[in-house]
């Protein structure tokens, strides 16, 4: 990673995706959309993306392997908690966002810290193999805080389409992103 940048940012995209699909999520939800709404989740995520890899890089300096031998199951309660919260308050009367709370600070903390397990796992890569961490979680923080905010408007403008349906998707999208989650470790 020293030095080879598109290495960097093709990690970087990658770690964002699962903050990217739960943006999409989000984004379906919200009615309407004010860009202090996309901003808001966007920087949780990305801030969450920039930070988690340095904890786990300090970790790591001391609890080698410690932290991969449970991430995986903490990611995937904490987002299948959300994701279940989400498909028992698609039940319930058409509320607006603001009622369902996906733009409020301990939602988008547990969301946050859900979707970057992944990202604190591998800030103990970083301190194995003993890399500079600073180029690598100042790309990760700022394309996962650009991918995010897009995220928003993509699952706000195609939202409309699908009604009510939508807060059942993002529901599934979480729950199936820590699904994901498990498999990949228990996989390996």
């Amino acid at each position: 990673m020293n030095g080879n940048f598109l290495a960097t940012v093709g990690m970087a995209f990658g770690l964002s995706m699962d903050a990217f699909s739960v943006s999409v999520a989000n984004g379906f939800m919200i009615r309407p959309i004010k860009i202090a709404h996309a901003f808001r989740i966007a920087f949780f995520f990305g801030f969450f993306q920039f930070f988690m890899p340095i904890i786990g890089w300090a970790a790591g300096r001391y609890f080698k392997g410690y932290i991969d031998s449970f991430d995986h199951w903490i990611a995937f309660g904490l987002l299948t908690f959300i994701g279940g919260k989400m498909l028992v308050e698609s039940r319930k009367v058409d509320q607006g966002c603001e009622s369902k709370t996906c733009i409020h600070f301990p939602t988008l903390l547990i969301m946050s810290l859900a979707t970057s397990i992944d990202a604190l796992a591998v800030g103990v890569s970083f301190a194995i193999l003993d890399i500079d961490i600073m180029l690598p979680v100042m790309v990760i923080g700022i394309l996962t805080f650009t991918v995010c905010f897009i995220g928003i408007y993509i699952g706000n403008r195609i939202g409309h389409i699908f009604e009510n349906k939508l807060e059942i998707a993002g529901g599934i999208i979480l729950i199936g992103i820590g699904v994901k989650i498990l498999i990949e470790h228990l996989g390996t």
